[in-house]
């Protein structure tokens, strides 16, 4: 390990704390994500598939399953008590020991309607848990990462949580598939997960930085202050240029992956075991190669125009869609393309939000932002779903490029507006 100063983003107002050691290699962040997306994954895919296997309704596993969602919404609402008590690395363990231990629980119990409730149950407790590591893992980030190393970092975060959710999913299923006991494939995620904790093992210690007058012991007092100035951090950050032009564009519609491949697919002629394929396995694979790919770029550019970039390359994949031959073959091509790209993305938002946000208060700066990036998610696919049922496929293709491309302009027209001005001499 080396060490470096780890300064604040110019223009955050962000006091630092005390420096500490800088990891040498961002490919750590891989493995710390992964219990993340495993908890996701499992509950998706594997524990639906079963579910469903076992006779109940889609609508109802559709619900159960949903409820993995529910608490990553509101997650913001307890990262302050992260970034305020104990350990990151404390945080870190406790997180992924829970998802492990549900994620077998749930392979244990009999998959039957009576179970619901107690299914629910644990996948609200496993997602809760997943929050944990997510959140330590971007404190681990903000505070580990030099500036150089930072698109890396966020390129191999976005690989574990896209490998964790393809491990969650993928191998969860085809261990519960092939293997007659039903808790075999609960038993090796959850042993993947508690690996995953001795990941922590090659970072530096953790240490809070020091609050002036403070006296030793725990006191209410001084806690509701620490939870104050956590409000102060993000607030810091929000009115600083790097701070709102980072949450303007998190609300962006770039690289939101918003094509209902699998709903147009009878035009390319491909049929269910490809577009699972491609939509599935292969598709999350892109996907994280484009993420790593990515980090490597936004290293060596700035990092909003290289997120902007990709939102560009996304809309110019799709407008080629409309050129190509309809066949399974370019189906396959362009959708692996279009989730590459959209892995780009993936570490991009990843890197400006740390670019923004300093390391003061990371888990509740950062996930203020990241809940921002959900927006255009849920609006690109509307949009585009509105688009195909009021104009057809082909404008839909375009408007993935076109609604980008007009932010983009007027995003521009914002950072030019806002750029600092040198005063007279």
């Amino acid at each position: 390990m080396t060490t470096a100063h780890l300064e604040a983003a110019p223009g955050s107002g962000l006091e630092e704390p005390p420096a500490v050691p800088a990891i040498r290699y961002p490919s750590i962040f891989a493995p710390l994500f992964a219990p993340f997306g495993i908890s996701s994954g499992y509950v998706t895919v594997t524990l639906a598939f079963l579910l469903r296997q076992a006779g109940l309704p889609v609508a109802l596993v559709a619900a159960v399953t949903a409820l993995s969602v529910l608490p990553q919404t509101y997650k913001m609402l307890w990262a302050p008590f992260i970034d305020t008590i104990g350990n990151p690395k404390l945080w870190y363990g406790l997180g992924t020991a829970i998802c492990g231990v549900c994620i077998l629980a749930m392979s244990v119990l009999p998959m039957s309607r009576a179970e619901v409730p107690i299914f629910s149950v644990l996948i609200v407790i496993s997602s809760i848990a997943s929050s944990f590591v997510s959140m330590s893992s971007e404190i681990f980030m903000a505070n580990y990462v030099t500036e150089a190393m930072r698109g890396r970092a966020s390129g191999w975060s976005q690989v574990g949580n896209l490998g964790g959710s393809g491990i969650g999913g993928g191998l969860g299923l085809l261990i519960a598939e092939h293997v007659a006991a039903p808790w075999v494939s609960g038993a090796v995620l959850a042993t993947i997960c508690f690996a995953c904790w001795a990941g922590v093992l090659m970072l530096p210690g953790h240490r809070r930085a020091p609050v002036k007058g403070r006296a030793l012991g725990f006191s209410f007092g001084h806690y509701v202050r620490d939870l104050w100035q956590v409000l102060i951090d993000v607030w810091r950050v929000i009115k600083s240029r790097l701070g709102y032009l980072a949450l303007i564009i998190m609300v962006l519609p770039l690289a939101s992956g918003g094509l209902p491949f699998s709903a147009i697919s009878s035009e390319w002629q491909a049929g269910a075991d490809l577009v699972a394929t491609v939509n599935g396995v292969a598709g999350g694979v892109a996907a994280a190669v484009g993420a790593l790919i990515g980090g490597y770029v936004y290293d060596r550019m700035d990092n909003k125009l290289a997120y902007c970039m990709f939102g560009i390359l996304v809309g110019i994949v799709a407008v080629g869609m409309v050129y190509a031959p309809r066949t399974p073959l370019m189906f396959t091509v362009f959708v692996l393309a279009y989730q590459f790209m959209i892995g780009g993305g993936y570490a991009g938002y990843v890197a400006i939000i740390l670019e923004a946000i300093g390391n003061k208060s990371a888990a509740t700066n950062f996930n203020v932002m990241a809940a921002l990036s959900n927006v255009p998610v849920w609006g690109m696919a509307v949009f585009d779903g509105w688009v195909h049922d009021a104009y057809g496929t082909v404008p839909m293709f375009w408007g993935e490029l076109a609604l980008p491309a007009a932010t983009i302009v007027l995003f521009s027209l914002l950072v030019l507006a806002t750029r600092p001005r040198r005063r007279a001499a």
